[in-house]
């Protein structure tokens, strides 16, 4: 933003110091003025009795040419003494804010490992420091998270690419190979690169939180995910069992199905190869609600759990090739989580498999 030039704030402060250096000057000079003129006067007729009415107004003549040149005096002492002294004190007291503009042209420049560190007792300089080194904090480690997903992206898109471009150079060199294979290998990767996309788009959705609110109820939603995915519950051999309080929230009825859907589906897929188990539960808090899904299945390490909500992480190997995703489920559901202004928690069972929470405003 374009401004015109002004005055800066040390030269502001400086001469607001001296001229209320010089105020303060003038009403006490002129204190002492009142103070002389009202009993210097009354003394002099005590001492001069023969002539009292003629003895005040010499005396106050006198008064006046001493007393004027020395306040004058006085008050050019005042005034260099509040332009120097509010020089060096503007200069100690905006020091502080010298160091974070630094560090502001420091960040604009694309250098976000800097923090400001300023050292000292707390104050509202310190204050604006802190909040600064956490708001760098934040945003360098936005930044690289940005990057680390563009990068896993890329290489996600790449792959079905590379995949098809090999499936039509073998079919165009060799014309002996079966076109129906070919077409049913470049349908299933087509998929898959349709799924990424459309997973991106959403996720993408979710963290601009472009989306409208209304009234919805978590447990009619975890009735409908769960129904949705019944079909492949059976199919795998895992039983689903849904139950729970009615928990009235406020936020977007697609993106918290697709949640719920995510979550009921990862659950299913990441389960024991046999009589595996899945339960999902709505509950209310004094101020929130809850969703927790969780599921039997191979024993989890805390360590490994706490990267599981990142983009393209995968907690086991699956056990069928079928509904393998695309590595952005719990990705997914982390970033509806917070664009409801919500919390995710995820923690190992300790006979196998996961629990994980959702807790959104009621």
């Amino acid at each position: 933003m374009d401004r015109a030039p002004g005055l800066s704030v040390r030269l502001k402060l400086t001469l607001s110091y001296a001229g209320f250096l010089m105020l303060a000057g003038v009403l006490l000079l002129a204190a002492v003025w009142v103070f002389l003129l009202r009993y210097v006067p009354d003394r002099a007729l005590l001492i001069r009795s023969g002539t009292p009415l003629n003895g005040v107004f010499p005396i106050r003549s006198s008064l006046l040419r001493v007393f004027a040149p020395r306040a004058a005096a006085v008050l050019a002492f005042l005034l260099l003494f509040g332009l120097v002294g509010g020089w060096i004190l503007a200069g100690r007291m905006l020091a502080p804010l010298t160091r974070i503009a630094d560090a502001t042209r420091m960040a604009t420049n694309g250098s976000l490992s800097h923090r400001i560190r300023l050292p000292g007792r707390k104050d509202e300089f310190r204050e604006l420091a802190d909040a600064f080194d956490t708001m760098l904090a934040r945003l360098e480690a936005h930044v690289a998270e940005q990057q680390r997903f563009a990068a896993n992206a890329s290489h996600e898109l790449r792959t079905p690419l590379a995949v098809s471009k090999a499936l039509l150079d073998v079919a165009r060199t060799d014309p002996n190979l079966d076109t129906g294979e070919v077409i049913d290998r470049l349908h299933a990767v087509n998929t898959r690169a349709i799924d990424l996309t459309e997973a991106l788009l959403l996720l993408s959705r979710a963290d601009q939180r472009s989306f409208t609110r209304e009234h919805v109820d978590l447990s009619l939603i975890a009735e409908e995910a769960t129904e949705a995915l019944l079909p492949l519950a059976e199919k795998r051999g895992v039983t689903i069992e849904t139950c729970g309080d009615i928990t009235p929230t406020i936020g977007s009825h697609a993106l918290l199905l697709q949640l719920t859907v995510n979550l009921v589906q990862n659950a299913i897929v990441h389960n024991l190869p046999e009589q595996g188990a899945v339960r999902v539960n709505t509950s209310v808090r004094p101020k929130t609600v809850v969703l927790t899904v969780e599921n039997t299945g191979e024993k989890l390490t805390p360590q490994l759990v706490s990267t599981l909500t990142e983009p393209f992480q995968r907690g086991t190997a699956r056990i069928r090739t079928d509904h393998a995703g695309v590595g952005l489920g719990l990705a997914i559901v982390k970033t509806i989580t917070h664009a409801h202004d919500g919390t995710l928690t995820l923690a190992p069972r300790s006979a196998g498999g996961i629990r994980i929470t959702v807790e959104l405003p009621g």
